[in-house]
């Protein structure tokens, strides 16, 4: 796994450079994840490098086995009193290799989709490794926890335009490796990059 986490760390440097001159009010801008901002998506990316196993369960016990508790909880954590140290907290774990319990893909993936998260509401580009986006979308696609992606594309044939990859069979959807990673997670806004007659199935419509 020392490639996966140099990667990591990677995307978590890329993103604090970018995030180091916003305002208060980006800061305050809504991700594309749940109902969080910029910063608390930050800090839930920096709950994630500081959490053991044994950390996270007795967290999650303390939430009482509520997700959306405990995450809030850790949001609040590790938010910072302002977007300095909000910022400070989250490069503090760069080169953490310490996560909850879990495939370690999965951290990859969180240091991906939710740089993108915090990105695109910004209007803020990146260019990912190629290799690690194929991997992360070829762990989320067989896979229903937390996020359901294997039961949202089912029935559908998907294909990257600018890189090789494909998965599926039924209806097409093409576009960027990015997008369709995005969207497989539920990014709905995602699919607007998207064309074949699967990608409105793919967003919900």
């Amino acid at each position: 796994m020392t490639d996966m986490w140099s990667t990591v760390a990677a995307e978590r440097g890329a993103l604090a450079d970018d995030l180091a001159g916003l305002t208060d009010d980006q800061w305050a801008t809504k991700s594309l994840c749940q109902n969080w901002s910029v910063a608390q998506t930050v800090a839930h990316m920096t709950s994630t490098g500081t959490l053991t196993p044994g950390g996270f369960f007795g967290a999650f016990l303390r939430s009482g086995f509520s997700f959306d508790k405990f995450a809030n909880a850790q949001i609040a954590k590790h938010v910072g009193a302002d977007r300095s140290e909000t910022l400070a907290n989250f490069r503090a774990i760069q080169g953490s290799t310490t996560s909850p319990p879990g495939p370690k893909l999965s951290w990859l993936g969180e240091a991906i989709v939710h740089a993108e998260d915090v990105r695109r509401p910004l209007g803020i580009t990146h260019t990912y490794d190629a290799e690690a986006v194929r991997q992360v979308a070829d762990f989320y696609k067989g896979s229903n926890a937390l996020i359901g992606t294997k039961s949202r594309i089912a029935g559908l044939a998907l294909k990257a335009t600018d890189t090789d990859w494909a998965h599926g069979e039924g209806a097409a959807v093409e576009g960027p490796m990015i997008s369709l990673l995005m969207a497989m997670t539920g990014r709905v806004s995602a699919t607007a990059e998207l064309t074949g007659p699967g990608a409105s199935r793919l967003g919900g419509s």
